[in-house]
């Protein structure tokens, strides 16, 4: 099973999240962080599948607990992707297992959350 590093932990503001791009032609990744645990979700909303950042690599995150999309205001758990407020209430963010390794933020590809 191969793995890559998104990005190191400190790089990633606790209770708030940073725009990964791991390839020229994927989608980016939006990290979101917690003290010493970190979730990794395709940057894409599922309403419209718009990125979540409006400015490229700035996504809006509220009291270490939701980040928000900023086409549709939809507000998606940290923990679980889910959609707790907005046009796709109840639908969610597409996970990618994401592992803390020392300070690194490593994703193993070729699985699901």
């Amino acid at each position: 099973m191969n793995a890559s590093q998104l990005c190191r932990l400190d790089e990633v503001p606790d209770g708030g999240a940073r725009v990964v791009q791991q390839d020229s032609v994927g989608p980016s990744i939006v990290v979101v962080r917690r003290g010493d645990r970190a979730w990794a979700y395709v940057n894409r909303c599922p309403h419209f599948s718009v990125s979540l950042d409006f400015v490229p690599g700035s996504v809006s995150c509220y009291r270490s607990q939701v980040l928000m999309c900023a086409h549709h205001s939809a507000l998606f758990r940290f923990d679980d992707g889910r959609c707790i407020d907005g046009p796709c209430k109840g639908a969610a963010l597409d996970a990618l297992p994401v592992e803390v390794d020392g300070n690194a933020c490593v994703v193993r590809a070729g699985t699901s959350a």
